[in-house]
């Protein structure tokens, strides 16, 4: 699977005539599509983010939330548009790394796509009660193998169910479907309250989500999946405890269009998200929310995508994870 790309060759080869198209566009307000819920982490996201880029933009932004099927239904209304940049999609690690992993029914993959850019990482965390006796990964490992640890997630084929799976078969878990009990509730916020109120021993998910519970010292860290640390987070990072595959478990938000949107629409998005992610507001907002603000080239993305969705498709298939209906 391959995510179609734009390179240095771009500025020689439009021209004129790409150099008159992009005077045009944008002439009218842009449809940008949010395919995820009001107050979620890619609605939070996308609106934050609405103002500077709108205002680099120089036209409307018409922020639409298409909701349903895990970030599908808004992803196929992209996918469909036409590809003159004026429908275009906040993806996120949910719908285009977990989903195409994980869903064998999915009605779009990832070359239906062209991504101008990812620009927000989110660490994940992994967390139990902050009462647990539970104080480290290794003694999380071990009350696994003892039985009776349950995981909480926002939904079956959700980026936290893969998490609490990826996470014990980087930690040598053999069976980590069998040896753990997934319990999926109604989104991350009633996940994270599953382990508040005991529900669930442990939740693997964005930082960002957990950072008031872990303030308050209601939920207890044990690791962050990323390379660095995570502010506010005082435990071993993934690459600490010599996991570094498990870098590749975050989340992230991105903007893409449809396969076939032009190369000069795609750099003028290039153009403005630099803009865009440059305002102190923004980033100041984002980061005190636990979000890292990295912005990639095409290039970049793709490449960053690409590896994410290939590392969790092995495990999807070494564990028989593959969701048929």
């Amino acid at each position: 699977m391959k995510l179609r790309t734009f390179g240095s060759a771009l500025a020689i080869g439009l021209g004129v005539t790409a150099g008159a198209a992009m005077a045009e566009y944008p002439e009218r307000p842009i449809n940008m599509i949010i395919p995820y819920g009001a107050g979620g982490a890619t609605d939070i996201s996308a609106r934050t983010i609405a103002e500077p880029l709108g205002n680099a933009v120089g036209e409307a932004l018409v922020m639409a939330n298409i909701t349903g099927a895990g970030g599908a239904t808004g992803s196929v209304a992209v996918q469909n548009a036409n590809a003159d940049g004026y429908t275009m999609l906040f993806a996120r690690v949910g719908s285009h790394s977990v989903n195409p992993a994980m869903k064998a029914t999915l009605p779009y993959t990832l070359d239906d796509f062209r991504f101008v850019t990812v620009y927000e990482i989110n660490p994940v965390a992994c967390v139990v009660n902050a009462n647990s006796e539970i104080n480290s990964m290794d003694d999380l490992i071990a009350a696994v193998n003892e039985g009776g640890v349950s995981y909480s997630s926002s939904g079956v084929g959700s980026l936290l169910h893969l998490a609490g799976v990826m996470v014990l078969s980087e930690f040598g878990v053999e069976d980590p479907l069998g040896m753990a009990t997934h319990i999926p509730q109604q989104g991350g916020g009633a996940a994270a309250t599953a382990i508040l109120n005991g529900t669930a021993t442990f939740l693997c998910t964005n930082s960002s989500a957990l950072a008031s519970f872990v303030a308050n010292n209601q939920l207890k860290p044990l690791m962050v999946t990323t390379a660095e640390p995570v502010v506010g987070f005082d435990v071993p990072t993934a690459n600490d405890l010599g996991k570094p595959r498990l870098n590749q478990l975050v989340g992230w938000t991105g903007i893409a269009g449809p396969d076939g949107l032009p190369d000069d629409v795609a750099a003028k998005w290039g153009e403005w998200m630099a803009a865009a992610t440059s305002d102190t507001k923004f980033r100041e907002t984002m980061e005190s929310r636990g979000s890292v603000i990295e912005l990639m080239n095409p290039e970049e993305a793709n490449a960053f995508i690409l590896e994410q969705y290939t590392t969790f498709k092995e495990l999807v298939d070494e564990l028989g994870m593959r969701i048929e209906g």
